[in-house]
């Protein structure tokens, strides 16, 4: 894995050799017949699908270690360790997280800490004052550790403010931080290791954590738990729920969630639905108005695939073009303006045509191109970004490219954090000619040679979410979270 933040710019990681012999010999076996006689772009095509990704790509992977060849980076704020590379020392371009160097498969970031999924597993690192890494301590970690009782069949993960949460088998598991009830299960008692979300335990296929409540999708159903003096369970109330309730209007049909720090967007067959806390236009509704249970946008009721939730801010992806509303000090709406919307507007940017996937940090902006590269916007006073840059905010969309022979596949930021993670895949070249073919292999033969614990404590923490999000001076910490 990988990260970064103020400080020095982390080295790529090496690539790897080690070529399976079986791979090798067909490869070139398969090379001497076909230098034989003449083939066509078409046929050619069809050869490179045959060859192991390790050629292709020039990873040095044979074709059934290159599935678990999926690194990851990370970058920003390391108060805590949450970029896992062994020190507390801001990062402002990707550096390598220990331990984690192949086998990633998903990435969440925390407000000062951070989740990963490696092969079906997962591993935390950072703060850990309630107990949201999941390793039976209160330790903070600089480098990742193992959750107990996690080490299998997991296959999505989420973290809020100071609490985590992962699907593992189709059900929901939690821990951490729980003075509102946002673990779910029906108590208010923290956690240092996972426990059983109430009536989730089977056919939930996405999960979002906010700064003080979580979300879950059951059978195309959302379901909300925790902190609702906002509104952002969406059940139409102000209770605090301990265990999930589901959310009215969405019993159906529901293929994306998201969580802001104290609201909540959703995906309904193609349209974006927002509840929860509305200060600054975060739900996209055109006015500020707090709302109880979901509201649609009406200029984006169709071909929806993606959303996030910033500190005060929203995106969604709309036919492969990004939308943004809200809070927009720092521009993290991208628009080229530091104005508030409270309605949605695309950002208007020739680059922005095939993004796959967005996400928000608490004052910056993530999206994820089609050709693995990312788009990135917003506050950078922490090195939020990733660009190797000292400016403090940027207001359009700016380029971040992966490391040679990599592309992006996934990438995830936190409602209240100034840390992103990203998830990255070996790159398949696309076919060109038969000599092309031939002088990698000849390379390849080559390198084969060579704690909020009290009731005031608590109440001052939500009286801190309800007052518009300021970045803090380095190297004090975020003066309106729990320490």
């Amino acid at each position: 894995m990988r990260c970064w933040g103020n400080g020095y710019r982390g080295r790529r990681p090496a690539r790897q050799i080690s070529v399976c012999d079986a791979d090798l010999e067909n490869w070139i076996s398969k090379r001497r017949m076909m230098t034989k006689r003449k083939i066509d772009s078409q046929q050619a095509h069809s050869y490179f699908k045959m060859v192991p990704l390790a050629v292709l790509a020039a990873a040095g992977l044979c074709e059934r270690q290159a599935k678990a060849s999926v690194i990851a980076e990370a970058w920003g704020y390391n108060a805590a360790g949450e970029l896992g590379d062994g020190t507390t020392t801001n990062r402002t371009a990707p550096v390598v997280i220990g331990g984690l160097s192949s086998g990633v498969t998903a990435v969440a970031a925390g407000y000062i800490h951070s989740l990963a999924i490696q092969n079906g597993s997962v591993w935390a690192w950072g703060s850990n004052g309630y107990g949201q890494l999941g390793d039976g301590t209160m330790a903070n970690r600089t480098a990742p550790v193992a959750i107990i009782g996690l080490s299998s069949g997991v296959t999505a993960i989420a973290g809020g403010d100071s609490h985590s949460m992962a699907i593992k088998d189709g059900g929901v598991w939690s821990w951490g931080w729980n003075a509102y009830g946002m673990l779910g299960d029906d108590t208010r008692i923290d956690h240092t290791a996972p426990v059983a979300v109430t009536g989730l335990s089977s056919g939930v296929t996405a999960i979002a954590a906010g700064a003080i409540h979580s979300l879950a999708i059951q059978n195309g159903g959302a379901w909300a738990w925790g902190y609702n003096s906002t509104g952002a369970l969406g059940d139409g109330t102000v209770n605090v729920r301990t265990a999930p309730v589901a959310v009215i209007g969405l019993s159906s049909g529901v293929t994306a969630i998201a969580a802001g720090a104290i609201h909540s967007l959703a995906v309904q067959n193609g349209g974006v639905w927002a509840w929860g806390y509305n200060f600054d236009g975060e739900l996209g509704d055109g006015t500020t108005t707090q709302r109880n249970a979901p509201v649609a946008l009406s200029n984006l009721s169709s071909g929806v695939t993606a959303v996030a939730g910033g500190y005060s801010h929203s995106l969604a992806v709309q036919n492969g073009s990004v939308w943004a509303w809200g809070d927009n000090r720092y521009g993290q709406l991208g628009d080229g303006t530091i104005t508030n919307r409270t309605a949605p507007e695309e950002i208007d940017s020739a680059d922005l045509t095939s993004i796959i996937a967005v996400a928000a940090g608490a004052l910056s902006s993530y999206a994820l191109s089609g050709d693995g590269s990312l788009w990135v916007w917003g506050y950078n006073g922490r090195g939020d970004l990733g660009l190797d840059s000292n400016t403090s905010y940027y207001m359009t969309p700016q380029h971040l490219l992966p490391p040679s022979g990599y592309l992006f596949s996934s990438v995830d930021s936190d409602a209240k954090g100034d840390h992103a993670l990203a998830t990255l895949a070996v790159a398949t070249p696309e076919p060109a000619t038969l000599s092309l073919l031939a002088i990698s292999g000849l390379a390849l033969l080559a390198r084969c040679r060579r704690n909020c614990r009290s009731y005031i404590e608590a109440r001052n923490f939500v009286s801190g979410l309800l007052t518009p999000h300021t970045p803090p001076t380095a190297p004090a910490a975020h003066k309106y979270f729990p320490p």
